[in-house]
């Protein structure tokens, strides 16, 4: 595509199309949704970053996971409001592209901080004597180096191929901007956009298939003791509940997009593509801040501390 092309070509969102007569209760539904996420996930990192007896790995990774929702977040949040009470929903082709990475870019880092949780976890019970000399400060920044830079990394790589491509329309099935939705727009060859499209999915499958098996270990030692049942089920039942949402959310999302599924409603469709950016940095936090003792009692600190002062 020709850069002439590129500055003027905008895209069409067409998600919102048949349920704008309720623009008004969603847009109110939709701040307050955002503004729950920006609480909960603000107070998490308050209360780990003002409390030095959480500035351990587990808690570092958490306070990582809550940043990652409020970056991933930004880039739909916003627009989406403004697009309720706008005439038009259309997107410029530059803020698509940095949509879809900011989008995609956050949801892949939450699976490496996951895998990077499950890590910390399976060494904190399984090898305890070598804890705290296998998870050293330099340790802990690499994995925090690695959560960001492997996602974006790849995402950045498929917005790249995708920008290559030469566009032969400008309408997108969606609430916001999807680096397969753009590809179908193409009317040139993407097999190396399907290709690294697919090793991405497949690198990331790994990390699933990684968390499992650090699990699987962690079930038998912990099935050893009565200390090692409560340890697990205190910092890692959480961990589990988070990864099983994020994952179904991530999941829906890619049925969405890449098989359609027009014969269902479209606030049914609407609900597919949305799950993954509502449900998982609304729970998150939440369900951390009410499991890990230690988080939970800074929060009421903080809190009550605000109280008073006011």
């Amino acid at each position: 595509m020709d850069m002439d092309n590129v500055s003027i070509l905008v895209f069409t969102l067409s998600g919102l199309d048949g349920i704008m007569e309720n623009r008004y209760m969603l847009f109110s539904l939709t701040a307050l949704c955002y503004h729950v996420i920006l609480l909960c996930n603000i107070t998490v990192i308050v209360s780990i970053a003002s409390d030095k007896g959480l500035h351990e790995p587990m808690y570092i990774f958490l306070c990582n996971l809550c940043i990652n929702a409020l970056y991933g977040t930004a880039a739909f949040y916003p627009k989406f409001m403004y697009d309720l009470l706008a005439p038009l929903h259309v997107i410029s082709y530059a803020g698509c592209l940095i949509q879809t990475f900011v989008i995609y870019s956050s949801a892949l880092c939450d699976y490496s901080t996951l895998t990077v949780m499950a890590y910390d976890r399976y060494v904190a019970i399984c090898r305890p004597l070598q804890y705290h000399s296998e998870m050293t400060n330099q340790k802990i920044v690499k994995c925090i180096l690695f959560c960001w830079f492997a996602p974006s990394f790849s995402i950045a790589l498929l917005v790249l191929l995708t920008s290559r491509l030469t566009l032969c329309g400008s309408h997108i099935e969606k609430l916001y901007c999807e680096n397969w939705s753009v590809v179908k727009l193409s009317c040139s060859p993407t097999t190396v956009n399907n290709v690294v499209g697919y090793i991405v999915i497949i690198v990331y499958f790994g990390h699933a298939v990684l968390i499992v098996c650090s699990y699987i270990q962690l079930i038998k030692t912990c099935r050893k003791s009565k200390e090692g049942k409560y340890k697990f089920m205190q910092t890692c039942m959480p961990h589990i509940i988070v990864l099983l949402n994020f994952t179904a959310a991530l999941l829906f999302d890619v049925f969405y997009t890449r098989y359609g599924l027009n014969s269902f409603p479209q606030s049914f469709r609407n609900f597919l593509a949305l799950n993954f950016l509502i449900v998982p940095p609304i729970v998150n936090p939440l369900i951390y801040g009410l499991a890990l003792t230690k988080i939970r009692h800074q929060v009421i600190k903080l809190f009550f501390r605000k109280k008073c002062f006011a």
